[in-house]
């Protein structure tokens, strides 16, 4: 397949994307649990970030469905579930009226999420070397 080195290309730097919201989100968390911003800030930057990251997430299992990639793409549907079971439920959102509450909670799903993209991320560039000298 002579296509496998690009899509493979894509998705790593969707995956980057991906990270770098997440990484985004958890700084916002953490600025928030050491008083450097207020609630309200903490929590409209956190959620303008949200549904990208949902968006790239979908961006990023469609690429792995329609290119063929079946185990990378059933590696990224429990990440798919979680969102649209979040979003489904209205609680993809960050409330600033509870955010204090939740902090340890938010951080904890976002540190999971993190992990789990930080392994995909691997695979992926393990599979793009893999097609790159597959090809030679």
């Amino acid at each position: 397949m002579e296509s496998s080195p690009f899509v493979w290309l894509i998705a790593f730097f969707v995956l980057l994307g991906l990270l770098g919201l997440l990484v985004f989100q958890l700084m916002c968390l953490a600025d928030l649990e050491f008083d450097y911003v207020n609630p309200y800030d903490s929590a409209s930057r956190i959620n303008t970030v949200v549904v990208p990251e949902f968006v790239l997430q979908g961006i990023l299992s469609l690429l792995f469905l329609l290119t063929g990639h079946w185990a990378m793409c059933l590696l990224t549907l429990p990440f798919l579930y979680y969102n649209g079971r979040l979003y489904q439920q209205r609680r993809h959102l960050v409330d600033v009226t509870e955010i204090f509450r939740l902090l340890n909670q938010e951080k904890k799903r976002r540190l999971i999420k993190l992990i789990g993209l930080v392994i995909l991320l691997f695979l992926t560039l393990f599979w793009m070397i893999w097609s790159m000298l597959e090809d030679d």
